[in-house]
């Protein structure tokens, strides 16, 4: 979704790292070894942000720092849109591919509540990869700085830990709802 609005790469990346926690800064050199591009590449999308003053720049020493501009008009509408495309678009998309058979996935937690706590809690019921699913989270939980707890459990399970999991709150996110059974 965020790459087909915006076309560059890097400035992706640089969205995603500086609006999924806008207490993030960041220098050049740190940057670009971080994303694996070119220095110049990176400056190049740096200017364009910071142009637009969607991120603010801060000399400290012989470097500038670069952080998400929490005064721009749009602050609080790309902080949104960058969290629902790393933490959420891209883990699923992911997951659907590359894990076997998903039936439904569910978002449970603090991220289901909009609670942005650096833990995002994803349950899944189908015939699935159980070490690819662990080699994944850890990856994806990498790429947007936060920590993914997979479950995988049976409908059966689901039902046992409905309460547990708070999943009258969950967030479906994949596949079709499973029902609570009358107690």
């Amino acid at each position: 979704m965020l790459k087909t609005l915006i076309t560059s790469k890097t400035r992706v990346k640089l969205l995603i790292k500086f609006f999924l926690n806008p207490g993030t800064r960041a220098y050049l050199r740190g940057l670009a070894a971080e994303f694996d591009e070119s220095t110049n590449s990176v400056r190049v999308e740096l200017n364009r942000l910071s142009d637009a003053k969607i991120i603010s720049s801060e000399k400290v020493g012989r470097t500038i720092e670069y952080r998400a501009n929490s005064k721009h008009s749009l602050f609080n509408e790309l902080r949104d849109l960058v969290q629902k495309y790393a933490g959420v678009d891209q883990l699923v998309e992911t997951l659907i591919k590359k894990l076997g058979d998903v039936k439904t996935a569910y978002l449970v937690g603090d991220y289901a509540q909009g609670i942005d706590s650096g833990l995002v809690d994803i349950v899944l019921l189908g015939d699935i990869n159980k070490p690819e699913l662990d080699h994944i989270a850890e990856r994806r939980g990498k790429d947007i700085s936060r920590k993914i707890r997979p479950m995988v459990v049976t409908v059966k399970e689901l039902h046992a830990l409905w309460e547990h999991l708070n999943m009258d709150h969950a967030l479906l996110i994949w596949g079709k709802p499973v029902k609570k059974v009358a107690s």
